[in-house]
C-alpha cells in the first residue's frame, strides 16, 4: 500500500529540482552570453575580441550564480523572484562590452524598452529555452514544484 508523499516530501523534491535547475543554468550561461554577444555584435556591424567575450562569458556566470541560488534556495513563500529574473538582471557585462565596440543598438518595442532599461540589446531571456533548449524541462518541473509546495502549504493551513 502506497502512501501519499508529505509536504516535507515536496518540499525536499524542490530542493532537488531546485539544484538541478542550478546546475544546468550554470553551465549553459557561458555559451549563451557568448551566442549572444556574437550575434548582437554582428547586428550592431561590430567584431568583438573573443577573448573579451570569455571574460564577459565568466563575469556573467559569476553575476548569475548567487543571484540565481538566492532565488532557487528563497522559501516559496517569501517571492524571491525567478530565475529568469535573475539572468535577465546579469546582461550588464555583455551590455557593456557591445557598448565599448561600438556596436548599434536595435529598435525595441516601447513595452520592452521600459520594461528591461537596463537591457537596450535585448539580451535578457523571456524563456528558459532562450538560454539553451535542455533549460526547459528543469524549468517547467521546479516551477510546478515551487506553485505545487505554495499551494500545499496554503492548503494544509486552512485546514488546521
Amino acid at each position: 500500500m502506497s502512501t501519499e508523499p508529505t509536504l516535507a516530501d515536496d518540499e525536499r523534491q524542490l530542493a532537488a529540482y531546485a539544484e538541478d535547475l542550478h546546475e544546468a543554468v550554470v553551465t549553459a550561461v557561458q555559451v549563451w552570453v557568448r551566442r549572444m554577444t556574437l550575434a548582437r555584435a554582428s547586428a550592431g556591424g561590430v567584431v568583438v575580441d573573443g577573448d573579451a567575450v570569455d571574460r564577459v562569458a565568466i563575469a556573467t556566470v559569476e553575476l548569475v550564480t548567487p543571484a540565481l541560488r538566492e532565488v532557487l534556495d528563497a522559501d516559496v513563500d517569501d517571492g524571491a523572484g525567478s530565475p529568469l529574473a535573475a539572468l535577465r538582471a546579469a546582461v550588464g557585462p555583455m551590455t557593456d562590452l557591445l557598448d565599448e565596440a561600438g556596436a548599434a543598438r536595435p529598435p525595441r518595442d516601447e513595452f520592452v524598452a521600459e520594461a528591461f532599461p537596463d537591457d537596450p540589446y535585448d539580451l535578457g531571456p523571456a524563456a528558459f529555452s532562450d538560454v539553451d533548449p535542455s533549460l526547459h524541462e528543469p524549468g517547467l518541473l521546479w516551477g510546478a514544484a515551487r506553485a505545487h509546495v505554495h499551494l500545499r502549504r496554503r492548503r494544509e493551513r486552512s485546514t488546521r
